[in-house]
């Protein structure tokens, strides 16, 4: 089976750069079985800004987890363009994972002991074409926190220095875990901005997970989850600004 590499949604064809097929879930502790995913079908495609939007155990993370390469799917299968993720071993998805996927999670994980600058600079080291890390900090406006630690650093600054981290290395796709959920909304709007930022600069294809509803309006597209199925998908005809929303 190979992906179609050119789907048409709503009133534009784009290409698709990643694409899940049937893709189920299950986990089991002893005699019972959790069904994080259902049969889902999703396709994201080139420079779009996607909301993944539903509630705590709607199956939002487990998705973004086996896209992203951390996890495997019980059956279905997840292509990168023409490539079946499921097909690869653990050091393929390590590679894939390391050329092709940025990750920002709920919580920063920066290093402390590094200034922001190490903590992005990290990633440089060990990334095929990397952006130089004072370049991702400043496309997330960090110029002038670039040699403070962590501890010196807002929650918001902490966040975006996690982001400029994560698109350092040039990723294709970014995968954004409740980026927001530890901060107040004006906080959270600059984070958002960031995103916004290397999605439109950089033309990095974005997926952020949320369950507010609000942050929907500044995506491309809105993919609902609920009990592991996709539920709707819907399309903005115009993206809000992240500062426009209403919190």
């Amino acid at each position: 089976m190979q992906a179609d590499n050119n789907i048409q949604s709503g009133n534009y064809e784009s290409k698709v750069t990643l694409s899940a097929k049937a893709l189920s879930k299950i986990y089991q502790t002893g005699d019972v079985k959790v069904h994080a995913l259902r049969d889902v079908d999703l396709s994201l495609y080139e420079s779009e800004l996607v909301v993944l939007l539903g509630a705590s155990g709607s199956g939002k993370s487990t998705l973004v987890n086996i896209i992203g390469g951390l996890d495997t799917p019980t059956s279905g299968q997840v292509f990168f363009y023409d490539d079946d993720l499921t097909a690869y071993n653990d050091h393929q998805l390590t590679m894939f994972r390391r050329e092709n996927v940025g990750f920002v999670f709920q919580f920063y994980n920066l290093i402390p002991s590094l200034t922001a600058l190490e903590n992005v600079a990290l990633v440089t080291e060990i990334s095929k074409n990397p952006m130089q890390a004072a370049e991702a900090l400043a496309i997330v406006g960090l110029t002038d926190r670039i040699n403070h630690f962590p501890a010196q650093l807002s929650g918001g600054e902490q966040q975006r220095v996690a982001i400029a981290r994560a698109i350092a290395k040039r990723p294709s796709i970014l995968l954004c875990d409740e980026p927001t959920g530890a901060l107040d909304s004006k906080t959270g709007i600059l984070v958002l901005e960031a995103i916004e930022r290397v999605n439109q600069e950089l033309g990095t294809t974005t997926i952020l997970i949320t369950h507010n509803a609000v942050i929907s309006d500044m995506a491309d597209r809105v993919i609902t989850l609920a009990d592991g199925q996709v539920k709707s998908i819907s399309e903005n005809s115009k993206r809000c600004k992240p500062k426009d929303l209403t919190w």
